[in-house]
This record gives structure tokens, C-alpha cells and sequence, in this order.
């Protein structure tokens, strides 16, 4: 692996994440194709993209900056998953199971974010 982000394990979480999310929304129905699913793999990937653009060799203040746009799309990701709930596009089962991949993703990018300052 030759690139810096590559190391992170949130990265690779966050690349999981948004892999289980694109198998979540195959699920939905059609209807929900240029709305929820759309914004909600949106907002996943853009957590594991943010990372590897704010990790290219910039200032730790930089990288800082990106990491708080991946936290934001985080918590997007976990905004989505209470209106998939809400409009019952999602079991309470894999409702907890990427809730809580959430959450640690989040701790994980609070932890960055601390240790760039």
C-alpha cells in the first residue's frame, strides 16, 4: 500500500461502511433509487473519500478540515438509516449493526481529528 490513508484502519472501515450501505440500498425499492439511496451512499462514500483527499501530504490542519467533513457525512449516513427505519426500508437488526459500525467510525475520526491538533 503506497498511499498514507491506505494505513487507516478508519479508512478501511469506512470503505466496509460504505460497501454494506450500497448492499443496503439493492434492497430498497425503486422508488427510493434518486432519493434516499442516492444520499445515503452519497454520504457514505464521501466519509472514505474525505479521508484519502485530507491525507495527501497537506498540513495536519488540512487533513484536520477533511476529517470533519467525514465526520459530517457520518452522521448524514446515520440520519439516513433513521428515515430507511422510519419508512421501513431497513430491519431493526441491520439497523443496529451499521448504526454501531457508525459510531466507531466516529470515534475513530474524533481520535484523528485529536491527534492532528
Amino acid at each position: 500500500m503506497g498511499f498514507k490513508f491506505e494505513k487507516l484502519v478508519v479508512w478501511k472501515k469506512a470503505v466496509d461502511l460504505s460497501s454494506d450501505i450500497h448492499d443496503l440500498t439493492r434492497t430498497f425499492p425503486k422508488d427510493e433509487l434518486f432519493i434516499l439511496s442516492s444520499q445515503i451512499k452519497r454520504a457514505a462514500d464521501s466519509i472514505s473519500l474525505n479521508i484519502a483527499e485530507g491525507s495527501t501530504g497537506q498540513s495536519n490542519a488540512e487533513f484536520n478540515k477533511f476529517v470533519g467533513y467525514a465526520l459530517r457525512s457520518n452522521i448524514e449516513v446515520v440520519g439516513c438509516l433513521y428515515l430507511a427505519q422510519k419508512r421501513n426500508l431497513i430491519s431493526d437488526e441491520n439497523f443496529a449493526k451499521l448504526y454501531q459500525q457508525c459510531e466507531e467510525i466516529l470515534a475513530m475520526l474524533n481520535g484523528l481529528r485529536n491527534s492532528l491538533k
